[in-house]
């Protein structure tokens, strides 16, 4: 049996999003509302400090950073965007396509910082 090889994304998300995915039980994102029509995991935890920290915390008093694993070859549909400096990368899950990504998970959905 070969072991998946998988990617560690991360996501920043307010009080909101975090209650619909801890009533997941931790094992998926939350269906996006109509205004929202990309899903955005990011690539590396420092990206994700900032949005959590700059942009959550000041819209909804909190800010969390989870981080979580994605089957790597489910993954590859999905190009890398830039979205500013050399490190500021994510991926563009279109809301639609988010059931399908979410069934990709390997685990479960961590917190592992929390800004106020």
């Amino acid at each position: 049996m070969s072991k998946t090889t998988t990617t560690t994304l991360w996501r920043p998300t307010g009080p909101e999003e975090l209650a619909l995915v801890e009533a997941s039980g931790w094992r998926r994102w939350p269906p996006r509302l109509p205004e929202q029509p990309i899903f955005y995991p990011v690539l590396n935890e420092d990206y994700a400090i900032r949005i959590a920290r700059d942009w959550n915390v000041p819209a909804s008093g909190v800010g969390y950073v989870t981080r979580f694993e994605v089957e790597s070859d489910f993954l590859t549909r999905y190009p890398v965007r830039q979205a500013g400096g050399e490190t500021i990368l994510e991926l563009w899950v279109p809301a639609e396509e988010l059931d399908e990504f979410n069934t990709h998970i390997v685990g479960t959905i961590d917190v592992v910082r929390e800004f106020r």
